[in-house]
């Protein structure tokens, strides 16, 4: 006879979102550093990493706020969302802290402003995992 599979759990979920909130923000300081002067252009406009996290976090913040549950649809929604929140936090604090300059990206304030608000952010998760731990099953 074969057990059913575990359920996910909270813990679950919140690893993939810590893990997409910190992989990418290395990621993309590791591939800017490397190359700086790397612009996504859309015809004329220029997107930033703000504006596709921005856009990540509408695609998988949604389901992960409509629907209950497990599954992994609602973990990809989990990966989106956190990838996401990263580009925007790293952006969001760039944009406050520089001229917006491709070389400004690359100055000590911006990595560490981008980092506090990731690390920030990982914290956060940390703490609502531990209070969902705590919290009784209904």
């Amino acid at each position: 006879m074969n057990a059913a599979p575990a359920p996910k759990t909270a813990g679950h979920r919140g690893l993939l979102v810590l893990l997409s909130l910190a992989l990418p923000f290395v990621v993309l300081r590791i591939a800017l550093a490397f190359s700086p002067d790397s612009d996504f252009n859309v015809f004329s406009y220029n997107i930033h990493h703000l504006f596709t996290g921005l856009l990540l976090v509408t695609i998988g913040g949604i389901p992960l706020a409509l629907f209950p549950g497990a599954g992994r649809l609602l973990d990809l929604a989990a990966v989106a969302f956190g990838a996401g929140l990263s580009l925007a936090l790293d952006e969001w604090v760039y944009l406050i802290v520089t001229d917006g300059s491709n070389a400004s990206y690359l100055l000590p304030v911006s990595f560490w402003g981008g980092l506090v608000m990731v690390g920030l952010a990982c914290l956060y998760a940390l703490a609502l995992l531990g209070l969902a731990r705590r919290r009784p099953a209904s």
